[in-house]
Formats: C-alpha cells, sequence, structure tokens
C-alpha cells in the first residue's frame, strides 16, 4: 500500500487504519528516553521512597512525574 492509498483511507474515514500500521515501529518524536544519573542525598531518598510507597508507584516514576509537573508549570 503507498502512503496516498493509507491517506485516503485515513481523509474518508470510514475505515480503521490500525490494521495498515506496524506498531512494533511506532515512536513517538521526542520521546525517547536519554539516561541521567543524579545523586540524592539519602534523606531524600528515603521521603522519596516513603511517597513513592504511599502512592503504590516506582520512585523514579513519582520523580519524573514531579520533575514533569514543575516543568509544565515553569512554561505557562
Amino acid at each position: 500500500m503507498t502512503a496516498e492509498q493509507l491517506d485516503e483511507i485515513f481523509d474518508k474515514g470510514e475505515q480503521d487504519i490500525l490494521p495498515y500500521a506496524d506498531l512494533a515501529k511506532a515512536v513517538r518524536p521526542g520521546h525517547t528516553a536519554k539516561r541521567v544519573n543524579v545523586d540524592f542525598p539519602s534523606w531524600m531518598v528515603a521521603r522519596l521512597d516513603f511517597e513513592a510507597e504511599r502512592l503504590g508507584v516506582p520512585r523514579q516514576s513519582l520523580i519524573k512525574v514531579w520533575i514533569a509537573e514543575r516543568l509544565a508549570s515553569k512554561s505557562r
């Protein structure tokens, strides 16, 4: 199938285009992970662990959400 054919199916909106997509190769631009190392004082790690346990999420997820929230508030 050509890109033009897929565009036509999509534009008509009468048929689902997901069967034509290879989702295993799908990527979201700008969302690739980049590893960083950050050293926290032990008291901060303990507080992070406490809060993560309270919310039932991993520490890393908590840190990412909090940083994302802060960055979003700064860009407003």
